[in-house]
């Protein structure tokens, strides 16, 4: 028994030590709302253009996804992702598009991708950013909290 110790140990805190943060994408702005008030939680709202727009693919990749922007933002945000994919592998449900239609009507008129606005639990954009090639994780989370003394 004394031998099952330490590999029992090992696989313990290899499966339970390293909690991973994963954004839990929603995709309806009323559910995010919803959500930000019960939580009293700002929103991120994502547009993207996974399939064929570089600079959203960078982002996700680079920032969105890593441990550190992730654990940051895993209590703080409600995440709202608004895809507009081109390739016929990645269509999306009418309903889907016509959502994020409506999003992009409300909150991104110009259409640039990518785009990330932090909205409060109203839905009122407290700030905006887009890629920005200057900035590594470490400085997304600093642009981003000084959103945060908007909208108060």
């Amino acid at each position: 028994m004394k031998k099952l110790a330490p590999q029992f140990l090992v696989v313990f805190f290899l499966f339970f030590g390293s909690m991973t943060y994963a954004q839990d994408w929603k995709y309806d702005l009323e559910e995010a709302l919803t959500l930000a008030k019960e939580k009293d939680q700002k929103i991120v709202l994502f547009f993207t253009g996974s399939d064929w727009c570089p600079p959203c693919i960078k982002l996700e990749r680079n920032l969105l996804t890593s441990d550190e922007f992730a654990a940051f933002t895993y209590e703080k945000y409600i995440w709202l992702r608004a895809d507009f994919p081109r390739r016929k592998k990645n269509r999306l449900s009418q309903e889907q598009k016509a959502k994020n239609k409506e999003l992009a009507k409300r909150y991104n008129k110009k259409k640039l991708f990518p785009a990330i606005l932090i909205l409060n639990k109203e839905g009122v954009v407290l700030g905006a950013t887009g890629y920005r090639s200057d900035l590594d994780v470490k400085g997304y989370i600093e642009l981003l909290t000084s959103f945060d003394s908007f909208g108060r």
